[in-house]
């Protein structure tokens, strides 16, 4: 996990997850924020120790920490947060040692991680999304009843 330990340390990472949080200082929904990225890696993790998928523990955790890093740029411009976080993540991925290769598939699962056509994909891309789903934890969220959430997405009992 040495390079994943590298991704916490750069130092945009932190300032990205500063500006996340600054953000959303005052939003009572869901946060994207360490919690949610930890929460996502270890949900990926399971998918992908359930399903025999070999991604590598230090690829789930890096497309986990930067798949949302981009957030506060949506509420800044409108910038889609997927698209931001995936023009961010290269820089952080390349001076934490990750290769070309992998770091195109981080990038990918990260763009990937709202499309629900890749949902089910025994893939990074799909375990992502999967995970970045069912993080959420819906049924004891005190503004449940205002989230724009479509009540199917919504998450009311553990799964997992």
């Amino acid at each position: 996990m040495e390079r994943v330990n590298k991704i916490l340390n750069h130092i945009r990472y932190k300032e990205y997850l500063e500006k996340n949080r600054m953000a959303e200082e005052g939003r009572r929904f869901c946060h994207h924020d360490m919690g949610h990225f930890l929460d996502v890696a270890r949900l990926a993790m399971i998918f992908n120790l359930q399903q025999g998928l070999s991604v590598s523990k230090e690829m789930i955790y890096a497309a986990a920490l930067l798949h949302d890093i981009g957030r506060w740029k949506q509420y800044e411009d409108g910038t889609p947060h997927e698209k931001a976080s995936a023009l961010f993540a290269p820089e952080i991925l390349a001076e934490s040692g990750f290769t070309k290769e992998e770091s195109e598939q981080i990038l990918s699962a990260i763009l990937n991680h709202r499309n629900a056509a890749i949902g089910q994909d025994e893939t990074l891309d799909g375990i992502l999304y999967r995970a970045d789903k069912m993080s959420r934890s819906c049924f004891c969220c005190e503004a449940e009843r205002e989230c724009d959430w479509k009540g199917t997405r919504k998450n009311r009992e553990l799964r997992y």
